[in-house]
Order: C-alpha cells, then structure tokens, then sequence
C-alpha cells in the first residue's frame, strides 16, 4: 500500500454485527477511506487472506468456533508484516500484554473504541516504515552482492589476461612462418582468439572496477565494449543493431559508467521484449537550440552526441512513463526501481540530459544527449615509416615476473637479432647485470608484485645504468612518472604486447 492513495483494506474477524458497525462508525467520523471484509469462521478467514490481501486486521478475541488468537497465529505464517489489531470488551491487562508479545500491533477496548482510527493509522504507518526498512536493507545487501561480484570478476580477469596474453605473441611468432601457410594460418587464429578474448577481459575489468575520472571517451570504443558485454544477454529471437555514424568521435567523460548506462537500457529493452524484437543502438551528432530544454534543465544549447536506445516492444502506458525516474517504482518483478534513476544522474553528470518516448504497442526510445567540444584539428601526422624491426644485436634485458610471458618477449627479441636476457624479478635483474654487464635497454613490468618497478629502476640506476628503459602498463592504470627515478628516456607500452608494437618500440628507444 503506498500512502492512502487507495482504500483501505480491513479484514474485521467479528460475530456481532452491530458490534462491527459501531466500530467502523469510528473510522467514518475519523475519515478514513476503507472497505472491509466481514468474517466469522476460520474457513472464511483464511480465504479473505488468500483474496482479499487486506492490509490491516480487526478482530475480536472469543468468536464462536474460531478466536482472535488463531487468526493473529494464522496472519503471522501468512503476513508477517500486516498489522493485526485485537478489538475486545473482555481483554484484561496480562491477555493484552500476551497478544503483544505474540504479534499484535496493538488493542482496542470496545467500550472505549476512541481510540480505534489513531490506532489503525499508526499501524499502517508503522508497517510501511518496516517495508521501506526492509526493501533498504535488500538493496544494501544487493549492493554488497555486486560489489562483492565486481572484486571477484576483476581477480579473475586479472589473471585471464596474464593467460590470454602469450597468446598475442606466440600467434604474431607462429606468423613469422610465411613459407608454411599452416602455420601462419594457425597464426593468425591464435592470435585473433587471444585479441578478442583480452578485449572482452578488458570491458569486463573495466565494468568490475567502477567509474574512474574522467577521461577521453571513444564512442566506437564505447560501443564496442557494449557489444562484448552483451554477448550472452541478447535472447536468439532479438536482433541487436548498433549503428556508429563516426567511431573516432571523443568527449570527455567515464567510460565505465556511460558503459554502465547503456547496459541497463540495453537489458532493460530485451526485458520489453519477451517475444522477439529488434533492439538497436543509434548515434548521431546533433545540434540543440534553446528551445530544446526544458526551464528546469540547466543545460546549455549547443553540438550534442546523442545515443538512442530504442526497442520494438510492447510500450509503456502514460501512467509509468510520468513515474519512470521515481525511486523505487518499477514495473518488473523483483526490480528495485533504481536503475534509470541511476541512468539519468549518470548522464546529468556528464552535463547531459535524457528523453524517453513511447507508447503502447509502438516500442520505446531513450535518447541520451552528452554534450561536445569544439572540434580542434588534429596535430599529430602519421607515424614515420619504419625502416626494420631488426635489431643489430643490441643487449636488452626484460623483467617480467610471469614465466610464459617473459619466456615469449625474449624468445621475441632473439628471434630479430637482439640479444635478450631474462629476469622475474628485481633482485634477478641486478644480478644479471653483475654477471653480463650494463645492457643497452631494459624492457619492465610496470605491475610486478615481489619488486617493484620503482625500486627496481632506483636499484639499476645505483648500479650505473643510463640507457632506455620500456616499461610494460596496464593503459587503464598506467604508472605515476613522477614516482619513477628521473631518466632521460622512459617509454611506456601499453599492455597487451603484440609483437610488432613491441619491435617498434624497442627500435624507438634503442634510437
């Protein structure tokens, strides 16, 4: 029950008619807006229970055949939470405190029924604070559930990708093999497989770990994670659409919780649509007048990205669309209400807006609007192009702690002339150097766990080494360079490694 938008609903367990109507004259003059149910029989009780889901019951404590005692004992295996009043003109004191510790919400004497509509208006109040308790406390529960999810996906993509990622440089190795088409087949299909799967790593990393600051987003970037993260979600009888008029297009703002946006509309559009349908994804660049916006939005005119989510399903009625943003309201069974609320104050974050339209039978849109820069022309000119990836024998030292990896990177650099040396940790790499000499680059795990790479390039540093260095990061975590020891030339790959990137920035740093 929200409020007293509705009637009231009584179940009255009473076998005195007159005595039922005197009691509800008090709620008449009090004005409360009811109907009731009148029982006498436990038979009767029961069915009004199943049926006509009261939300209060009155009831007298002796009635021939069937006593108040036996219905609050039946109510509470039933409803727990429905607020059960003892109304009786032979309830002593110690019956009455033994009602309460049984389950009543409270008692009325007959001969002084004054008191009855207050009465009944605290315990309705009374169970609807419990019930916003208790929905409060599952979605804390819930939260604590995604959250606890959320640390177990990135644990576990974690090490997913220190598996997958071998994959990148033994398919670019296995290539290297023109001469036998099985091979660079076999290749090109190991290391495709391992691209894609550390791509759907990432989105899912990216998606455990929450927002982040804002950032650059590329919207073919942005969709593309979508479509990863949707795999497995989209039912055979949808068609899922993406349509990107520009994927180079960027804004700033946060990738995880635009991603996080998206999601929730897409799933929510497959949810309208339990037939079949069509979903799709449209983007566009449009331009906003002031007329556009509401007096409310505080939103400026100007070049918009807008992304629509539109679906062919039933529609939604005028009367949820006017509540779609209301916490808490939902339409769907075990939905908590809060996820467009969540959309829309993720958007409005972004300085955006939100536009929903639809109608029975005609599917749904959401059209979000996130605002753009001012275009600037872009000064960066094509890479130079590249003479060789061959090296001349030049000494690198890689420090990888994960075995596979390290194994392939210097079996990488072997296999184009350089002479690769091999260390899992700090401690092994100095080592190293005392046994073979300072060499002309070191190539580092920016992540490693035994010994930092802070320490690690402070140590090398001690030890008289002033060449390049190339550290290997993560790009959603790259390192803090004014942590590092100051070097003259540091340079930073992104994680996964493929091969040519690798070759290319080894001959870059190796000048």
């Amino acid at each position: 029950m929200n409020g007293q938008a509705q009637k009231i609903r009584i179940l009255q367990v009473e076998d005195s008619p007159l005595d039922a109507e005197l009691l509800l004259t008090e709620l008449d003059h009090d004005g409360l807006d009811y109907e009731v149910h009148l029982v006498d029989d436990e038979k009767a009780y029961v069915d009004a229970l199943d049926t006509f889901h009261p939300d209060i019951v009155l009831s007298d404590l002796s009635v021939p055949g069937f006593g108040g005692e036996r219905a609050l004992e039946i109510l509470r295996l039933r409803g727990p939470d429905t607020p059960f009043i003892f109304v009786s003109a032979t309830l002593g004191e110690e019956a009455a405190i033994e009602a309460l510790r049984n389950g009543a919400t409270d008692y009325i004497l007959k001969q002084n029924p004054a008191r009855l509509a207050s009465a009944v208006r605290r315990a309705l109040r009374e169970a609807e604070e419990q019930r916003a308790r208790a929905r409060a406390e599952q979605e804390l529960i819930r939260a604590q559930r995604f959250e606890s999810l959320a640390l177990l996906a990135g644990g576990l993509s974690h090490d997913l990708r220190n598996l997958l990622q071998p994959l990148l440089l033994a398919g670019d190795t296995l290539e290297d093999y023109a001469d036998d088409p099985r091979l660079a087949r076999l290749g090109a299909l190991v290391r495709d497989c391992g691209r894609r799967g550390l791509e759907m790593v990432s989105s899912m990393l990216s998606f455990a770990r929450g927002a982040r600051r804002a950032e650059q987003v590329r919207l073919g970037a942005l969709l593309d994670a979508l479509k990863l993260l949707m795999q497995g979600s989209v039912p055979r009888n949808v068609r899922m659409e993406v349509d990107v008029f520009d994927p180079d297009v960027s804004f700033e703002g946060n990738h995880t919780e635009l991603q996080q946006c998206l999601l929730n509309l897409c799933l929510n559009a497959i949810q309208a649509m339990p037939d079949g349908g069509t979903l799709r994804i449209e983007t566009a660049q449009v331009n906003l007048a002031d007329d556009f916006f509401a007096d409310s939005e505080a939103v400026q005119a100007g070049r918009y990205l807008r992304l629509s989510v539109i679906d062919s399903g039933a529609g939604m009625p005028s009367a949820v669309l006017q509540r779609l943003f209301e916490p808490f309201f939902t339409t769907k069974e075990g939905g908590t209400g809060l996820g467009l609320l969540s959309c829309k104050r993720i958007v409005a974050s972004h300085g955006g807006l939100m536009r929903v339209r639809s109608r029975e039978g005609e599917g749904t849109q959401f059209h979000l609007y996130l605002p753009l820069a001012l275009e600037h022309d872009d000064a960066d000119g094509l890479p130079a192009m590249e003479s060789t990836l061959q090296g001349e024998a030049e000494r690198v030292l890689v420090v990888v702690e994960e075995a596979m990896q390290l194994s392939l990177l210097v079996d990488t650099l072997d296999a184009y002339g350089y002479q690769a040396g091999a260390s899992q940790s700090g401690t092994a790499a100095l080592q190293w150097i005392e046994a073979h000499g300072v060499p002309d680059l070191v190539v580092m795990d920016a992540d490693m766990n035994l010994f930092t790479g802070v320490r690690t390039l402070a140590a090398l540093l001690d030890h008289g080494y002033a060449g390049a260095v190339l550290l290997l990061a993560r790009p959603e975590s790259p390192p803090n360079l004014d942590e590092l020891p100051q070097l003259e030339r540091l340079y930073v790959l992104d994680k996964p490694i493929q091969s040519r990137a690798l070759l290319r920035k080894v001959r870059e740093a190796l000048g």
